[in-house]
C-alpha cells in the first residue's frame, strides 16, 4: 500500500472534519443571526458548503479504503500496473516515452508520472511488453507499443 498517499488522503479528510465540526457550523450560525434565512443568502451557502464537505468527506473515506486495501504482493508481475515503469513508442508520431504508473493522488506534476485513471495510463493497465495499444483521447485515437516494462516487483 502506498502510505504516503494514505496520509495525503488522511490529512485532507482531518481538515474537512475539521470544517465540518468547527468553521462550517460557525459560518451557518453568524448566518442565521442575520435575521430572516428564508431570504438569507449567506446562509443558504453556508448550508450548501455543508453539504458539499459531507460529500467530500464520504468520497475520501471510501477512497482510503479503496487505497489502504491495495496489496503490492497482489500486483501482476509480467502485466503493468500500479508503480510499473512503462516504456511505450507512439507509433504515429515515432516518439517514445517512459512513465512510472502511479496513483491519481500522486501526480503531483511530476512529467514522468501517469495516472492508473488517466485514458493511457487505464490502457496500459493489464498489458504487457510488446502489445499494442489504442487508446481513445479527447484528441481522437493514438497509438502505442509497449517496448519496455518493469513492474513494481522489478522497480522496488
Amino acid at each position: 500500500m502506498p502510505k504516503h498517499v494514505l496520509a495525503k488522503l488522511e490529512k485532507e479528510l482531518k481538515d474537512i472534519k475539521q470544517a465540518l465540526l468547527v468553521d462550517i457550523p460557525q459560518e451557518i450560525a453568524r448566518a442565521a443571526g442575520q435575521g430572516d434565512l428564508s431570504e438569507n443568502a449567506e446562509y443558504e451557502q453556508a448550508l450548501a458548503k455543508r453539504d458539499m464537505f459531507q460529500n467530500k468527506m464520504v468520497t475520501l473515506e471510501k477512497r482510503i479504503a479503496e487505497v489502504a486495501s491495495l496489496d503490492i504482493s497482489r500486483l501482476p508481475k509480467t502485466r503493468a500496473a500500479y508503480g510499473s515503469k512503462v516504456t511505450i513508442l507512439d507509433l504515429d508520431s515515432e516518439e517514445e516515452f517512459t512513465y512510472t504508473l502511479v496513483l491519481p493522488e500522486e501526480l503531483d506534476g511530476h512529467p514522468q508520472h501517469l495516472s492508473i485513471s488517466s485514458p493511457i495510463g487505464s490502457a496500459l493497465v493489464g498489458q504487457e511488453e510488446g502489445n499494442e495499444i489504442r487508446v481513445l483521447i479527447p484528441a481522437g485515437v493514438r497509438r502505442f507499443e509497449i517496448l519496455e516494462l518493469k513492474t513494481i516487483h522489478d522497480v522496488a
